[in-house]
């Protein structure tokens, strides 16, 4: 059997891929903990420059698998487990932190914790076939993977609200307008489109892109001016790199900078 979550490498770009199309990527401990372990090893090689995250199947991630979840419910196994402390918020806040910038490639359904993995990465895809949702009221539940912050984020706290509260599902051009994707492609084109996406970003300037990730990161708890202090230290450090004084010289040359991540 081959394992619920893959790791393809092209270049600089590292795919990571929910696989269990059959369930369509529902979340059972095995996917949960494999997805865990592939992005804990993405984040780490330096040779990583972007990633994409994508669903094999008709899904993208249909989020937590509820037969699993019944099963833990009669047996105790889910109160043990602790799933949303020790499986999904370590993965939110892996693709939120790590230094690489994270596409993911939406088509299909993606709600509930699916929705949320989504949201923790740093720029969205969406096929024109994809169907969004929280789903989490009904089945008697709220938020976890961090959307009740990056939801509200994207969306504002009112239509928040809306969603988490009634529950219903939304559709991509909605998605877009909303300010939670950036665009809309033909369901067959959408990981084609977000591979392309992060070799683009793949070619850009690593240390930047990390320093902005933080920036962006901690925007929302930060002061205007611990906001302003962080940019400033942030800059400092960057303007001492390789990176910026190659990106520097190749301006005044009129070519590309050639990024070493120093």
């Amino acid at each position: 059997m081959s394992a619920p979550c893959q790791i393809v490498r092209d270049g600089a770009v590292a795919t990571v891929l929910l696989d269990r199309p059959t369930h369509r990527n529902a979340l059972d401990l095995a996917l949960k903990e494999a997805l865990l372990d592939a992005l804990d090893q993405v984040s780490r090689d330096p040779d990583v420059r972007a990633v994409v995250l994508a669903g094999n199947g008709p899904a993208f991630c249909v989020g937590q698998d509820l037969r699993e979840h019944a099963e833990g419910l009669g047996t105790g196994a889910w109160a043990r487990e602790r799933t949303v402390e020790r499986h999904y918020n370590p993965i939110v806040r892996t693709l939120a932190t790590m230094p690489q910038p994270v596409v993911a490639a939406v088509h299909g359904a993606c709600v509930g914790a699916g929705l949320g993995i989504a949201l923790a990465c740093d720029l969205r895809v969406l096929a024109d076939d994809a169907v969004l949702g929280t789903a989490f009221a009904g089945v008697g539940l709220t938020f976890d993977s961090g959307l009740s912050a990056t939801l509200t984020w994207a969306v504002g706290a009112a239509r928040a609200r809306e969603l988490v509260l009634l529950g219903g599902t939304f559709d991509a051009a909605s998605a877009v307008a909303w300010g939670i994707a950036g665009r809309v492609v033909p369901a067959g084109e959408v990981r084609v489109v977000a591979h392309d996406l992060a070799s683009r970003l793949a070619q850009g300037p690593p240390l930047a892109h990390a320093a902005s990730k933080r920036l962006v990161a901690a925007a929302s708890t930060r002061s205007w001016e611990e906001s302003l202090a962080a940019e400033a230290a942030e800059q400092d450090a960057l303007g001492r790199t390789d990176d910026h004084r190659e990106a520097v010289a190749a301006f005044l040359e009129h070519r590309s900078p050639r990024f070493t991540g120093r």
